[in-house]
């Protein structure tokens, strides 16, 4: 299968429509560097567009029924939105799946401390990174301190222009012989990832002796109470991020590409969003869904694992009348779902780490994965040939460029994503996404004309399926 180049095919029209989607894409890149924060922005953008919390439904005994628009949300770091289609919710839905977690650093819950005059906050990273790649880059602090009173403060240090940002330590290259002949995994040590914040002590004027202990630390203390109200005893019930800070940028002198943190998975997160939000009619019901967790395997409450939205799906057809059990196991089994996640765009710095007949490439439209896993496929989900068909037609009707790729060589690697999960429903699940380069470092590239183009294999996909 030969693929083509985009670019060369847009019309002017074609192009003022692409630049309006990635305009729209970066603004959500730098307003949702976090999960709780996709959530947050999801949720109103959607009630922008009519869409209804399902609490108030539930609350109110209010029917569901065609046409109508609901989102439920799971804790703050997952959500869902479903447009009710013309035929009953029991023949099937067409799912939109993405994660909106991203690899990043945390903060733990006993951070702070001082060391000979550096204050710092102790981190463990989260998800699959080259940890190397984290050091002496600005960095911005993210994220929530729910307080014993239940006052939740938000926190977000370092993306205004005035704000200071934050850093990792590395060793000078005049000292680090040894270092450099560490295996690039062991370059730098997770427990050596500490986030300095901080070098001033707290002003003798203030009252403190000369020989004051964790001057430093205090004075950091004096300045969190300052601004937000927060005690270091806040830390214990504190939910706090580590990543890149600065905007997503256009990337190249032809502005074809976007540099951004996040990109997995928020550039198939916010498309699909985009693609949901942007479908005014649906036949069969549409559903987006965007989860947490997916980097550390889709556990917990708010990962694909949970049974978050087997319970939503259960709840809105409960509103429609449907209380039978049996209903909701239908409705879920023979939905079709998009496992949208991003692909290893080929690099040729990198050629020898992929098959090149199976590779993703830039500006060659959506990618669709028949499977992930890795080493003979394992822990994946393998679309069957039918469905695969069924795609390609829903793909051609709406003109939309598309490529079909493996995650590298067969013996290299691979990678996982959450379509598995949702196939143990029995339903037709496939990957899809976006071509990433320089995938889970701290800033990655995708092209603007992929991104174009997922959007609309997303609307194809919501309406011709």
């Amino acid at each position: 299968m030969e693929n083509k180049n985009v670019w060369s095919t847009y019309t002017e029209e074609n192009l003022a429509e692409l630049n309006r989607i990635n305009d729209t894409y970066k603004a959500c890149l730098d307003e949702g560097k976090t999960e709780r924060e996709c959530v947050k922005l999801a949720v109103r953008m959607a009630r922008e567009k009519g869409y209804q919390d399902i609490r108030e439904l539930i609350q109110n005994q209010t029917p569901v029924k065609a046409g109508d628009k609901i989102y439920a949300v799971c804790m703050d770091k997952s959500v869902s939105l479903f447009h009710i289609g013309k035929k009953p919710l029991e023949e099937g839905m067409n799912i939109l799946g993405a994660h909106i977690d991203s690899p990043r650093i945390d903060v733990k819950q006993n951070p702070l401390y001082e060391s000979e005059d550096f204050a710092y906050l102790d981190t463990h990273y989260y998800g699959g990174i080259k940890k190397y790649q984290w050091v002496t880059i600005p960095l911005a602090l993210h994220g929530v301190v729910a307080k014993t009173d239940g006052e939740v403060v938000n926190v977000s240090i370092g993306e205004k222009d005035d704000d200071p940002v934050f850093a990792i330590t590395d060793l000078l290259v005049h000292l680090a012989a040894q270092q450099m002949e560490k295996k690039a995994s062991a370059v730098i040590e997770g427990e050596k990832m500490d986030l300095l914040i901080g070098s001033c002590p707290l002003a003798q004027a203030e009252g403190m002796d000369k020989e004051e202990k964790e001057a430093v630390k205090k004075n950091i203390l004096k300045l969190l109470e300052e601004y937000y109200g927060i005690s270091e005893e806040d830390f214990v019930s504190a939910e706090l991020e580590i990543v890149p800070a600065g905007r997503a940028r256009d990337c190249g002198l032809d502005r074809s590409m976007i540099m951004a943190y996040g990109q997995d998975d928020r550039v198939c997160a916010f498309t699909s969003l985009f693609a949901m939000l942007d479908v005014e009619e649906v036949e069969r019901t549409a559903c987006c869904i965007l989860v947490d967790k997916e980097e550390i395997g889709s556990v917990g409450a708010t990962g694909m694992h949970s049974r978050f939205f087997e319970n939503t799906v259960a709840e809105i057809m409960d509103l429609m009348g449907e209380t039978k059990d049996i209903k909701v196991r239908r409705a879920l089994q023979y939905s079709k779902m998009l496992s949208s996640d991003v692909s290893a765009a080929y690099d040729p710095m990198f050629a020898e780490a992929f098959e090149k007949r199976s590779s993703a490439f830039f500006a060659q439209g959506l990618v669709f994965n028949k499977f992930t896993g890795s080493r003979g496929k394992s822990g994946s989900n393998d679309a069957n040939a039918e469905y695969l068909a069924k795609i390609r037609r829903a793909m051609k009707t709406d003109g939309v460029a598309y490529q079909f790729a493996e995650l590298g060589k067969v013996d290299v690697g691979g990678g996982g994503t959450i379509a598995y999960i949702m196939a143990n429903y029995g339903m037709e699940v496939i990957d899809s996404g976006v071509a990433v380069l320089c995938m889970h470092a701290p800033w990655e590239i995708t092209s603007k004309a992929d991104i174009y183009e997922a959007y609309k294999g997303y609307k194809a996909f919501i309406k011709h399926m």
